[in-house]
C-alpha cells in the first residue's frame, strides 16, 4: 500500500489512524473535549452508583448484603470522583490514554461485582451479568464506529487545510513570479533604471499632469561620448561597467519626482516635471560634471569620460511625449556634431 493511502487509512480493529503522526494530531485536536466529557461521564456515573445505595436500602434494609453493596458503591463512586479529578488536572488524551481507559474498566468491574450481591434469584443474576456483558459487546463496536467517523471527519478537515495551505503557497509563488516579471518588464537589466516602455508610461502621466497644472516640463536625452571606442578598446564588459556607473550618477543626482530610463544602447532619457529652461540647464550641467568626475578603473585611466545632453522644454499645450523626446534628440545630435561633452537646449519653435 502506498504511503499516502496508509497516511489516511483508519484501522478496522482499533478505529485509530494507521499513520502515527496523524493519530497524534487528531488526539491533540480533541484533547480538551475528551477531558471534559470524561470528567462529566465519571461524575454522572458516580451519581448513579450513589443512588443504587438508596434503592438497595429499601430492598435489603441494614443487612450484611446491604453493607457489602454500600461498600462496593462507595469504592466505585470514590474511584470515579478521584479519577475525574486526576483527569481534569493531569489528563491528556494524546499522552496519557490509559487514564481515559480506566473509567470503563472501573464501571465494568463495579457492575459485574455488584450484580451477584443484589437480592434477586440466581437466574436473574446470571441474566443481568449476560446482559451487562452483551451491552459492553454492543457498546464497543458502536464506539469503534464513532471513532472511525470522527477520525474520517478529522482527515477530511486536515486534507482541506493542507489543500488550502498548498493553494496559499501557490498563490504566493505566483505573486512572486508576477512581481519578478513586472520587474523584468519595468527595469533595464543592466542598469536597473526604468525600461524604455515603462519610462514612456510614467513620463506621459507626468507630462499630462504638468499640462493640467500649467507647470513647466523638461526632457533630457543623454548620450555617452565615444562609447563605441570604449567597447572596442577595453571590451564590452568595461563598456557595461561605464553604463552602470553613469546610470548611478544620474539616478542619485536627480530628484525623487524625476524619472530616468535607459532609452537604448548608450542613451538615457530623463523626464523632469516642474522644471523650466534655467533649472533644466543647471541640472544638465551638474550631471555632465559628475560624470566627468567619475573614478575609472586603473586600466581605463587614459579615458576622458563625458556625456552630451540634449534638452527640450514642453510647449504650453504640448502633450505628445514622442515629439518632445524627438526635439531633445535633435538637440543631442547638434551637441554631438559640435564636438560632444556639452549641453544643448532645443528652444521652442526649433526642430
Amino acid at each position: 500500500m502506498s504511503p499516502l493511502k496508509t497516511q489516511y487509512r483508519v484501522d478496522w480493529l482499533t478505529g485509530q489512524l494507521c499513520d502515527g503522526s496523524k493519530e497524534s494530531l487528531y488526539r491533540e485536536s480533541i484533547n480538551e473535549r475528551v477531558r471534559y466529557e470524561t470528567c462529566l461521564a465519571l461524575i454522572l456515573a458516580a451519581s448513579v452508583f450513589g443512588m443504587f445505595a438508596i434503592t438497595d436500602y429499601y430492598l435489603l434494609g441494614l443487612t450484611r448484603e446491604y453493607y457489602l453493596l454500600v461498600t462496593m458503591c462507595i469504592v466505585v463512586v470514590s474511584l470515579c470522583l478521584i479519577l475525574a479529578f486526576v483527569i481534569a488536572r493531569w489528563g491528556s488524551y494524546s499522552h496519557r490514554l490509559w487514564l481515559h481507559a480506566l473509567p470503563l474498566w472501573i464501571l465494568a468491574t463495579g457492575i459485574i461485582l455488584i450484580v451477584p450481591l443484589r437480592p434477586e434469584s440466581l437466574s436473574t443474576q446470571v441474566t443481568a451479568v449476560v446482559l451487562a456483558t452483551m451491552a459492553f459487546y454492543l457498546l464497543i463496536p458502536n464506539l469503534l464506529r464513532l471513532e472511525r467517523l470522527q477520525r474520517n471527519q478529522f482527515l477530511l478537515l486536515h486534507e482541506e487545510c493542507d489543500q488550502n495551505h498548498q493553494l496559499l503557497k501557490e498563490i504566493t509563488h505566483r505573486k512572486s513570479l508576477e512581481e519578478q516579471l513586472r520587474m523584468v518588464a519595468e527595469r533595464d537589466e543592466l542598469t536597473g533604471l526604468n525600461s524604455r516602455s515603462h519610462f514612456m508610461k510614467r513620463a506621459k502621466a507626468l507630462l499630462q499632469r504638468s499640462r493640467l497644472e500649467k507647470m513647466p516640463f523638461s526632457v533630457f536625452m543623454i548620450d555617452v561620448d565615444h562609447f563605441k571606442s570604449i567597447n572596442d578598446t577595453w571590451g564590452h564588459s568595461h563598456g557595461d561597467w561605464v553604463l552602470t556607473k553613469i546610470a548611478e550618477v544620474c539616478a542619485h543626482s536627480l530628484r525623487p519626482t524625476d524619472v530616468i530610463g535607459r532609452f537604448g544602447g548608450e542613451e538615457f532619457v530623463v523626464a523632469l516635471p516642474n522644471t523650466g529652461p534655467d533649472d533644466a540647464q543647471a541640472v544638465a550641467e551638474r550631471l555632465k560634471m559628475k560624470v566627468a568626475e567619475l573614478p575609472l578603473k586603473e586600466e581605463m585611466s587614459e579615458l576622458s569620460l563625458s556625456i552630451t545632453i540634449g534638452i527640450a522644454i514642453a510647449n504650453t499645450e504640448e502633450v505628445d511625449l514622442e515629439a518632445l523626446i524627438s526635439r531633445a534628440d535633435q538637440a543631442l545630435y547638434v551637441g554631438k556634431r559640435d564636438g560632444r561633452n556639452r549641453v544643448v537646449m532645443c528652444h521652442e519653435g526649433q526642430g
